[in-house]
């Protein structure tokens, strides 16, 4: 009779501790319903995976994209177990990251940032003091009118450019990264790049498309949602992203470790000239430097120099691969330089605003395929209300650049590449300069004045020097061009077969040389 007393309370107590759950579970449930039902439309997911299973493989921004057409300029996505909202419109970014800036300026935790090893990252900072230091670093050498020092270097830059593209023209491709990286060494560090196997650039050459490619937001929601990836034995199958990770972790290490060593010595031994790092580092009194401030003028500039140099190559990818596609455009540009300038010298930034089509073309380039589709994510400080959603502490928010990028109110035919849509009626630039691609409010994009003079002295002095043509097959036939596109953090057109030939048919080396001479002799 006990036993039985026993079992049938056992049942009992097993049967309210099922009841129990099941009522939590439903409470649950319904907090979750509850809350869904307070932020922003978006598509219904699966148990677990959310809607991961949903987005295009490698290009979520044009699954997001799609998704607006749905629900609208504000989308709630989940991904695995991370929730977050897609900004989909310029002017709703705006109203958020920019005049609410205060409230929308934090980032949020990603699962792969420390992994990697870019936790000292300024552009993954968390808002607060440490990211505030990074950015004055930045605001002492690269605001709009410091950033006019740099004209000198960046041309000069461009046209040793223009001489390695006559030289060996198949190798455009690394050609362009040179150049990139070049200038955010000299800015960054003082490091003048070696004409050949410069060891930094060799670096940046093997490291960076991997370490964007690793970076990608649907390896952070994986990794995030499956932690143990990390640790899978290297032999095991799936371990890719785990060894992708170590060797990402291993050469970023490196490239702010070398370049920061090298501003150390130099600047013991006085042979070091003005930068980023070593200015810093002067005005501190170097003996005597805080080790957290030196510490943030090491990561600030490793950031300077990963970040610019890789967006910067990307940007001209997509500018080389849109020349070859639209010969008009390139037409009418080069019409325009030969019309201002003639063809007895190179354009300098003294005739920037002579060359209005050349400008459009620069705007073009940056619209028609954003090389951060979906910049980096936002986060909310703190609870907030936007129209009627109530909008968590810690939200993640996603400015879909690519959405932006496609608006056909405000760019008709969007995938088209038509500069004439920032030119007037009047012949003359709108006011629209494509400032979604640089980022929203406080975390814009701190070097985007360096970067869009990088940009435009590149592609001024590829348009007055070369035609960018269509490759040709075995029968002289031009070979049609179906672009490929890299996926991850950034985005541009993987490595594409084309003729780069100059303008001039006597143009050789030497009178390369010799057009440059006279062109930096005028500017004197």
């Amino acid at each position: 009779m006990i036993s039985t007393w026993l079992s049938d309370n056992a049942q009992n107590a097993a049967l309210a501790l099922f009841a129990l759950s099941a009522w939590s579970l439903i409470q649950q449930k319904r907090r979750e319903r509850v809350s869904r039902r307070e932020l922003p439309p978006g598509p219904s997911g699966l148990p677990f995976f959310g809607n991961a299973l949903q987005i295009r493989d490698g290009e979520p921004w044009k699954t997001y994209t799609e998704w607006a057409t749905v629900y609208g300029d504000l989308v709630y996505v989940k991904l695995f177990k991370q929730g977050m909202i897609i900004i989909n419109s310029e002017e709703t970014a705006k109203e958020l990251l920019e005049h609410r800036s205060q409230n929308y300026s934090d980032r949020a935790v990603s699962a792969i940032t420390e992994p990697v090893g870019l936790g000292f990252s300024t552009v993954r900072l968390p808002y607060g003091q440490r990211w505030r230091l990074h950015r004055k670093l930045y605001h002492q050498v690269m605001r709009a009118d410091a950033a006019t020092s740099y004209h000198p270097m960046q041309l000069a830059k461009a046209r040793r450019l223009l001489a390695e593209l006559l030289e060996t023209p198949s190798r455009y491709h690394l050609s362009l990264q040179k150049f990139s990286a070049s200038i955010a060494l000299s800015i960054a560090y003082d490091w003048d790049v070696a004409e050949k196997d410069d060891p930094l650039v060799s670096r940046i050459e093997s490291t960076m498309d991997l370490v964007f490619k690793t970076l990608s937001p649907m390896n952070s929601v994986l990794l995030s949602a499956f932690p143990f990836l990390l640790y899978l034995p290297k032999w095991m199958p799936g371990s890719c992203l785990r060894r992708n990770i170590e060797i990402c972790r291993e050469y970023i290490k490196k490239m702010a470790d070398e370049p920061f060593q090298y501003v150390l010595e130099s600047l013991e031994s006085g042979k070091v000239g003005k930068s980023l790092a070593s200015d810093s580092l002067r005005k501190l009194g170097i003996h005597n430097a805080d080790p957290e401030l030196v510490l943030a003028i090491k990561q600030s500039s490793a950031t300077a120099f990963g970040a610019g140099s890789e967006t910067t190559t990307s940007s001209m990818l997509v500018f080389m691969l849109a020349m070859v596609l639209n010969p008009r455009v390139q037409e009418r540009a080069q019409k325009e330089i030969d019309a201002m300038i003639g063809t007895t010298r190179l354009p300098n930034f003294n005739d920037r605003p002579s060359l209005p089509y050349v400008e459009a073309v620069l705007r073009e380039t940056l619209r028609w395929h954003p090389v951060a589709p979906l910049s980096i994510p936002h986060a909310a400080v703190n609870n907030d209300i936007y129209r009627s959603y109530s909008i968590p502490k810690g939200m993640i928010f996603v400015p879909n650049a690519w959405a932006m990028s496609r608006n056909e109110k405000k760019y008709p035919r969007p995938s088209e590449f038509m500069p004439e849509r920032f030119i007037s009626a009047h012949g003359k630039l709108t006011s629209d300069t494509v400032n979604f691609a640089w980022g929203f409010g406080r975390r814009i994009c701190a070097g985007r004045h360096v970067a869009d003079a990088s940009l435009w002295a590149a592609m001024v002095s590829i348009l007055a020097t070369f035609k960018l043509l269509p490759a040709q097959g075995p029968d002289g036939e031009s070979i049609e061009i179906e672009p490929r596109w890299t996926n991850g953090l950034t985005s541009h057109p993987a490595p594409f077969p084309c003729r780069i030939v100059a303008r001039t048919p006597e143009m050789n080396p030497e009178t390369l040389a010799q057009l440059i001479q006279s062109s930096v002799a005028g500017e004197v």
